[in-house]
């Protein structure tokens, strides 16, 4: 993954490919990474199709869930860390949908994304506990 995951070669910053991210762990589709500068943020873009990401804070908690499209473009994020109010309530975990945080809207998780996050949650625990 390149700056902000990019698949240009370089970032908008003028990181190189590969250099803004770490790997920590692969399951499946599904690969967990940490943000290398500072505060946790999801990628923008990957360069592998349907990619989904668990982005992992400093504390070594999932932070958020991203999804990639057929274009390798981010269209939702699913943030679990903290509240964002949904029609007036607030709600934790939170869908955002866009590529840029929430164009498209803030929701509640759906049941198949309920079943996603357990399935992170779930892999990122058993990892840790190795």
């Amino acid at each position: 993954m390149g700056g902000r995951g990019s698949a240009s070669g370089k970032s908008v910053k003028g990181k190189a490919y590969g250099t803004e991210y770490t790997t920590l762990y692969e399951s499946g589709n599904i690969k967990f990474v940490r943000y290398n500068d500072g505060s946790a943020t999801a990628p923008m873009e990957t360069m592998t199709k349907n990619r989904v990401y668990a982005t992992i804070d400093y504390k070594s908690n999932v932070k958020h869930i991203s999804f990639y499209d057929k274009n390798n473009k981010r269209y939702k994020q699913i943030d679990l860390d903290h509240y964002h109010k949904v029609n007036g309530v607030k709600e934790k975990p939170h869908t955002h949908q866009g590529y840029i945080h929430d164009e498209l809207g803030t929701r509640t998780p759906n049941t198949g994304e309920n079943k996603i996050i357990a399935k992170v949650l779930s892999e990122w625990h058993n990892r840790k506990r190795k």
